[in-house]
């Protein structure tokens, strides 16, 4: 294979440029055409499509965001476009595609190598959201940021006296809420895969009151079935105790990427160019063990979430007493 593509689709993940860094160089290195294209499948249905170079790339790497832009396309779910889109990929001779993306672009992928497009899936996204793999490029520094936020939080609000509920985000998957929550020491963390009903919040709130512990900290995933201010509401008239929440948002999705995500991202966007000039078929690229691993693209996307019940239970226990 000589000619390949990469874009990113979905939302942004810090990584994602030092994933599109590593794999225009290991492409060149082997002697690829490399091309790049602008605002994910969006783009590629306009045929938004530019060649990529050795310091087209560089500079990029301690950068959150995505150079070559991101956008969610409505069209691209429709067959006639996808069908519009591999007939673009062809039109300029491009032999492969790496898709750097969460799980609705590895579908969107999946539906091109159906027309004969091989297509490489690198994992990109905060959620961690994607089962196959241990971690998803952008995960680390997700949940870096928003400990950094739960450590200025618990400043005001040892101060004032007060509960918090961070919302962040997640979607479905749990897990930065999980690895926030455990590693900022909150009192109670809510996510979609566990039940929990409004008393038993309120229970270990007033436990941690009762032990002397000056304020409460709650991490909740914006998938969990609670809404935060009306929590709130109810955590004050229970414990008598003033409740905020804290909406971070996209401040999470930005920022410079970790060590952790810059090395999973040159990683697998290496081994995904890799499995392009050898002419693999389609793949999704993560890791397992620490080790990077290839799977097929379908049956990857076939495997679902286990959440983590274990180190959900260690979070609880820790996050008894003051």
């Amino acid at each position: 294979m000589k000619k390949i593509a990469i874009l990113t689709s979905g939302g942004d993940a810090p990584g994602m440029n030092a994933a599109i860094r590593a794999a225009v160089r290991c492409g060149i290195d082997l002697g690829m055409e490399v091309y790049g294209i602008d605002r994910g499948y969006e783009g590629l249905l306009d045929g938004d499509i530019k060649p990529m170079g050795w310091h087209s790339v560089g500079d990029i790497l301690q950068r959150g965001g995505t150079m070559l832009r991101t956008a969610r396309s409505s069209r691209f779910m429709e067959g006639r476009w996808v069908e519009h889109g591999a007939k673009i990929l062809n039109t300029f001779g491009i032999e492969g595609l790496i898709v750097i993306g969460g799980d609705g672009s590895f579908r969107g992928g999946l539906e091109l190598s159906k027309l004969g497009i091989p297509v490489m899936g690198v994992p990109g996204t905060i959620d961690n959201d994607l089962a196959y793999t241990e971690y998803t490029i952008g995960f680390d520094t997700a949940v870096n940021t928003v400990l950094g936020l739960i450590s200025n939080i618990r400043d005001t609000s040892s101060s004032h006296e007060r509960t918090t509920i961070i919302e962040v985000m997640g979607r479905h998957c749990g897990d930065l809420a999980l690895h926030a929550g455990l590693a900022g020491g909150a009192d109670v963390i809510l996510v979609p895969e566990v039940s929990i009903d409004t008393n038993e919040i309120c229970r270990r709130v007033l436990e941690g009151q009762q032990s002397g512990k000056v304020h409460s900290l709650i991490v909740m995933a914006e998938g969990a079935d609670f809404e935060p201010e009306e929590l709130a509401k109810t955590l004050e008239e229970m414990t008598g105790r003033e409740a905020r929440t804290v909406v971070p948002g996209y401040i999470q999705r930005g920022g410079s990427p970790t060590l952790a995500d810059r090395r999973l991202a040159s990683l697998t966007a290496a081994k995904a160019v890799n499995l392009l000039y050898n002419d693999s078929e389609s793949k999704a690229i993560g890791v397992e063990a620490g080790k990077i691993v290839a799977l097929d693209l379908d049956k990857a996307l076939d495997i679902t979430s286990e959440f983590d019940t274990n180190l959900y239970e260690l979070a609880n226990v820790l996050g008894k007493g003051k």
